[in-house]
């Protein structure tokens, strides 16, 4: 479960922690770009990050025009401190050359400030990133494949902070580059006997054997400097921010410890959760994954090493890995050692949780000798990447560490067994009542909803077939935000409602059976567009968005449409659309006209998404923004339905909206200004792909009645079966199905593993090939049923309509066959 920067936020400054915001607003106001002029203090706040055990670190936000700013201010700790402790000047330091200099992930650093007069102490202020942290190194609520993303994702980012050139911009005196760890071990060992002893906290003698037994066993390496560069010196998974959507590292946080050194003790300290659970607020669970079990998509500590090895061109180190995790283990007691000591004098940062401290400096030093008498604590050769990818990418991980029987696109047990059950519901209870709702659809009451619809609903939550295409991140983020909301949600609890956990790759499987129906995606309320908007407010949504909004699409109890193709400009490229949402007060004020609104003639529609543009003055991409519309707001006006083919696709439809004047709350704008096609792109990744998997679906169900119908049918003395141009085609048409469908497979597997941005070429490809396939299957199919293809007897036409519009929707074939070429032109110049 991944945890905002801001649900870090522990308190308002108080006590030890006040800040003279009066003396910080005037400091930010002359040395902050960009800071508000116009600001008044009264709109200044500053509220202190509860995680962390060193410098204070607090958000400061500022309030003007209606707009909201953040920034991050790091300050050494008030009170008497250590020598050469909590130096913020080092940090601004690197911080600025990383930045300005490299493509290393790091926020933006804007001033720093050494006058303690400002504040009590020096400080610097940095941007603040949105995006995710991971506190707990499980991943608890993270699919298998994000997991192993995310390692694989962090494993790279330490590789790459260790192929900067310190002299190439401008740190090559940040530290010495020789006998770092020897250094390290006297730095560390002085301080925990400068923090210990008489009239102090009594010394511990295992610690003191530690250092010296470190002392004796530095490895030759570190004397030469061979293994030197840059270190981070604390770099481990929750001082990273990932972004909010994707699998990629977006900041990289806490330089208090970084150096010039020996590279491998940050990778050995980034291992520590794997020999020891030293978070501070679990004192008495103190195994390492190694002794727990490693859930299900996490790399072994080798697997990681062997990613960190592979990606940095570093050598597998055998032979000083008991030293280099030995070290990272008496350096995490003799911080926590400070800590406690910093605790007893009433200056710790983290307040009272710095008390257990205490004993989590025994139980690291026990682990660390436990360590030291392992007899071996590396295997000879690293594990192939290449292995790890493939035993890690679809989850289908056993605890023998071996793959499940079967290929690599074969369904897991799990997924096996959802499918089998939706096939039973599909036969059971909504083929046999097609034809019932196709009658209602084409009647005079056509904008109505079929009882049975309903009905099928319930049925299907009974079955735990519901929002099966909810992903486990994105759960995990709601099941948080809605915890003290449970009374809102129905009887059914938060499980049912936030789905099974599945990932891309896994619901690519039920999602092609739901396909198989015009009407069983919304039964299992797996249709677009609200599969689409419901994942947007489960990534980007606040909690008052959620609750108002997402939890009863949930539930099923309301649907949404989805606006942003206009009919005056070609919409296929976003930057054109005219659509304004204009800034007034409190207020939003929409004006402009969508068409092509899914989901907005249905009676149960009550929310609708909509794209326009805050400001046609802003840099291309950064004009647009989404907000969420109310669709009884007055001055909404639904002008039309539109038919694709002669099909309305009652009562779901498609229409013509115009916004007039459409005055909404500035709090229904999501993420924020300007942040529309960043949300477009989160949106539009899995959405394609669930087309995509649909259409494999309405393939297979023509391949079906094709056969079915070649099998019955005779010409001239033959049955069509028997017929050579037919077993051709029939079997053309199974091979275009099988290579779609395992492109398809793979770009959800990508998706999974490498995140929307890098998979956008597959997912393209997926997109165009979907659809051709498709077309080609359906055309087949209602030439061999003749006359009776064309018509509304047989759901062939319905079918082939839906395909064809799908070269259009969400990107015609044009756009994404440029993405292709561009992808494979790029890769050429390389």
């Amino acid at each position: 479960m991944a945890t905002t920067p801001a649900e870090l936020l522990l308190r308002r400054s108080t006590g030890t922690d006040h800040i003279d915001l009066s003396s910080l607003f005037n400091y930010c106001r002359s040395h902050v770009a960009g800071f508000p002029q116009s600001a008044n203090l009264s709109d200044f706040s500053a509220r202190k990050f509860g995680h962390g055990q060193s410098n204070p670190t607090f958000l400061l936000e500022i309030s003007s025009g209606g707009t909201k700013q953040s920034y991050v201010l790091r300050k050494k700790p008030p009170g008497k401190l250590l020598q050469s402790a909590h130096a913020v000047e080092r940090e601004y330091q690197v911080l600025r050359a990383l930045g300005t200099k490299t493509q290393i992930p790091v926020p933006k650093v804007f001033c720093l400030c050494t006058d303690a007069t400002v504040i009590g102490t020096a400080f610097y202020i940095m941007e603040y990133l949105e995006g995710r942290i991971f506190l707990d190194p499980t991943l608890p609520g993270i699919a298998p494949q994000k997991k192993s993303a995310i390692y694989r994702e962090t494993a790279k980012t330490l590789a790459s902070l260790h192929h900067v050139d310190v002299d190439a911009i401008g740190l090559g005196s940040y530290g010495r580059r020789d006998n770092y760890c020897r250094r390290q071990v006297d730095r560390w060992g002085k301080q925990y006997m400068a923090s210990t002893g008489e009239g102090k906290v009594e010394r511990d003698p295992k610690m003191v054997d530690l250092i010296n037994w470190l002392r004796s066993h530095v490895p030759h390496e570190d004397a030469s400097g061979e293994t030197t560069g840059l270190v981070h010196g604390d770099f481990r998974i929750d001082n990273i921010v990932f972004h909010p959507t994707e699998d990629r590292v977006i900041g990289i946080l806490d330089w208090e410890l970084s150096t010039l050194g020996n590279q491998m003790c940050d990778v050995a300290y980034s291992c520590l959760h794997y020999i020891v659970d030293a978070r501070l607020d679990r004192v008495g669970q103190d195994k390492g994954l190694e002794e727990t079990s490693i859930p299900p998509g996490l790399p072994s500590m080798a697997e990681y090493l062997a990613e960190y090895c592979s990606a940095a061109g570093k050598p597998w180190p055998t032979d000083n890995w008991k030293f280099y995790v030995a070290f990272s283990l008496f350096r995490a007691a003799a911080i926590f050692a400070g800590i406690y000591s910093r605790w007893l004098m009433g200056n710790a940062s983290a307040g009272d949780l710095a008390q257990k401290a205490g004993i989590k400096f025994k139980v690291v030093v026990d682990a660390a000798w436990l360590f030291i008498e392992r007899k071996s604590v590396l295997p000879e050769d690293p594990p192939s990447v290449k292995q790890i990818y493939e035993r890690q990418r679809d989850g289908r991980i056993v605890e023998t560490g071996t793959l499940d029987e079967g290929g690599k696109f074969v369904p897991n047990g799990t997924v096996a067994k959802l499918k089998k059950r939706l096939i039973k519901f599909m036969e059971n209870h909504i083929y046999p009542v097609e034809n019932e709702l196709y009658k209602l659809a084409t009647s005079s009451s056509r904008w109505t909803i079929h009882p049975v619809e309903e009905k099928l609903k319930d049925m299907a939550k009974q079955e735990g077939l519901w929002n099966l295409f909810i992903p486990a991140d994105s759960a995990a983020r709601a099941r948080e935000l809605l915890f003290d909301e449970s009374q809102r949600l129905s009887t059914s609890g938060h499980d049912l409602l936030l789905g099974a956990g599945l990932s891309n790759l896994e619901y690519g499987y039920l999602c092609e059976v739901m396909g198989r129906s015009v009407w069983a995606p919304q039964v299992f309320n797996c249709g677009a567009p609200d599969t689409g908007n419901m994942e947007v407010l489960l990534r980007y949504g606040t909690k008052d968005q959620i609750v108002e909004w997402l939890v009863p699409l949930l539930e099923g109890k309301i649907r949404s449409g989805f606006a942003m193709t206009e009919p005056k400009v070609a919409s296929s490229d976003a930057t054109n659309i005219e659509c304004s949402i204009q800034r007034e007060g409190d207020s939003y004020v929409i004006n402009g006209t969508k068409w092509w609104t899914s989901g907005a003639m249905d009676p149960r529609c009550k929310l609708l998404i909509v794209m326009g543009k805050t400001d046609f003055n802003a840099p291309k991409h950064k004009q647009q923004s989404m907000i969420l519309v109310d669709i009884k707001t007055p001055g909404v006006r639904i002008k039309r339905p539109l038919t694709v083919f002669g099909f309305d696709d009652a009562p779901h439809g498609h229409a013509e909206v115009v916004f007039d004047n459409v005055r909404v709350p500035a709090k229904n704008l999501l993420l924020g200004e300007g942040r529309g096609f960043e949300i477009a792109q989160g949106r539009l990744g899995p959405g394609r792909l669930h087309h995509c998997m649909r259409l494999i679906g309405a393939a297979e169900r023509g391949m079906q009645m094709m056969a079915e119908r070649a099998l019955q049918r005779r010409v001239f003395g033959r049955l069509i079966a028997e017929q050579g141009s037919f077993q051709s085609e029939i079997a053309k048409c199974r091979v275009d199905l099988e290579r779609t469908r395992l492109l398809v497979l793979e770009a959800a597997d990508q998706l999974d593993c490498l995140g929307n941005k890098k998979a956008r070429g597959i997912i393209a490809m997926a997109k165009v090939a979907a659809p051709a396939m498709a077309l080609h299957v359906l055309d087949m199919a209602m030439q061999v049923h003749g006359a009776a293809g064309l018509s509304s007897d047989t759901v062939l036409a319905h079918l082939w309509a839906t395909s064809r519009t799908l070269r259009i929707a969400d990107g015609p074939d044009e756009v994404h066959l440029g993405t292709i070429a561009k992808l494979e032109l790029r890769k050429a110049l390389l």
